[in-house]
């Protein structure tokens, strides 16, 4: 720490001049700051991509910046759309840009710094080296990072944009332009009374269905397989080969086959009750029986999985454990509840964590099962719409894009909110040993 300290005092007081000052200065000019610092190669090099860089891009960042804070002006000539994801596309040269300046300036700096303190400079052959030394990693990396960013972020941005737009069926070139109208959607989610009424009871149903289908099939995942792991029991392997096989079927075809044992008019279920106890339920038509069947057919979807995890963290429980348990007089309850059910959660509980957030997003079961239906009079949503599939009607069939963006932001923040809390208190995270 002396030395270190040492060494800073020396830099902080011995400069002998101000070349990294005129260095980092010239530097806004890239390229000519290493060439003040007599780093010739180098600095033609970054005067080349800085002039390579404007040349290509020049006009596109002009039309882009333009496009994103107008959006357009004239008709056909200006599509919004496309105007927009330009505007995005040039924000993100413009990030990298600035990156490129920074390292730059940094650069100029640093060598100007060590001239002040008459120090020798990095030949060309010594800042390869470095280069590859300690840069290997980033070069490595960035073809990754630039495809994330084109791929995944604009994607995301472009989403985030629109919500603060009024992109509808009736603002899409070439009939008319669209416009910013900053936090217009969410105050009619929240203001106007059917998109109010239908925003919350969606959102409600969306939170039951997570929760009610996502602990439906955990629970029964759980109890299948603590009792498929008693020692008394006989045949495991096969009762194991039943219970994994809902799961080698693909979910689509069950949820098809279970949208027709449904369906009041021919499902062999209403056949069933009602040649058994006389009842026949609309399944399809009323929203209550909608929902209770769609719980129904996640649990059967989603517990081989839970099942197949918690056979797996059981069998590697050590029996001393249990043997402890009851030599001290424990109960079944007893050992279940202080050894079996924590080191099932410590280990599983991440992913079941996961499994809370898929449900929350899981469109296949609701589109399939009935297409979010039965309609609900008053509501801009079906009765078993959850947020997801609300968002899909909004878009693909009252081309609402604008609203629908708008609801996803909400869906996003509130799913990011919770995984991040859940995960942050999950003691998988915090604890390293357990047992």
């Amino acid at each position: 720490m002396k030395l270190e300290y040492e060494d800073n005092k020396e830099i902080n007081t011995g400069y002998q001049s101000n070349h990294r000052k005129i260095a980092m200065f010239l530097s806004f000019i890239p390229g000519l700051g290493q060439m003040y610092n007599r780093q010739f190669i180098k600095g033609i090099g970054f005067l080349i991509l800085a002039a390579s860089f404007l040349t290509v891009f020049w006009d596109f960042l002009d039309i882009g910046i333009w496009g994103l804070f107008t959006l357009g002006t004239t008709l056909p000539r200006d599509n919004s759309i496309f105007l927009l994801v330009n505007g995005i596309i040039s924000i993100l040269l413009l990030f990298f840009a600035a990156i490129f300046v920074f390292i730059v300036l940094r650069d100029a700096y640093k060598n100007g710094q060590k001239r002040d303190l008459g120090h020798r400079l990095n030949s060309m052959r010594e800042q390869y080296r470095n280069l590859i030394d300690n840069g290997f990693p980033y070069l490595i990396l960035s073809p990754g990072f630039f495809l994330l960013v084109f791929v995944v972020i604009t994607p995301i941005i472009f989403v985030f944009t629109i919500a603060f737009t009024n992109y509808d069926l009736f603002h899409q070139w070439p009939a008319s332009l669209m416009d910013w109208v900053g936090f217009e959607n969410f105050k009619k989610l929240f203001t106007l009374e059917m998109w109010r009424s239908t925003f919350f009871n969606v959102f409600a149903w969306t939170l039951v269905w997570t929760f009610g289908a996502t602990t439906c099939q955990i629970a029964l995942g759980v109890f299948l397989a603590v009792i498929v792991n008693q020692k008394e029991l006989k045949g495991k392997a096969i009762i194991r080969t039943v219970f994994i096989l809902p799961w080698a079927v693909p979910a689509f075809v069950s949820i098809l086959i279970f949208s027709g044992m449904f369906n009041q008019d021919f499902g062999s279920i209403n056949e069933i009750l009602a040649s058994t106890i006389g009842v026949e339920i609309p399944w399809m038509t009323e929203p209550f029986w909608s929902r209770l069947a769609l719980i129904m057919i996640q649990t059967w979807l989603g517990f081989p999985f839970i099942f197949v995890m918690v056979t797996g963290v059981l069998q590697a429980i050590p029996e001393e454990l249990y043997e402890a348990a009851v030599v001290d007089g424990a109960s079944a309850l007893q050992k279940f509840r202080n050894i079996t059910f924590p080191l099932i959660m410590f280990s599983i509980a991440p992913i079941l964590i996961t499994q809370y957030t898929f449900n929350f997003n899981n469109f296949n079961v609701i589109f399939l099962f009935n297409g979010g239906g039965p309609p609900v009079s008053g509501q801009k949503a079906g009765g078993t719409d959850i947020l997801i599939s609300w968002i899909y009607n909004l878009t693909m069939t009252s081309q609402q894009y604008g609203i629908a963006a708008a609801i996803t932001l909400i869906m996003s923040a509130f799913v990011i909110a919770v995984a991040v809390w859940q995960f942050r208190r999950t003691k998988s995270f915090q604890e390293e040993d357990m047992m």
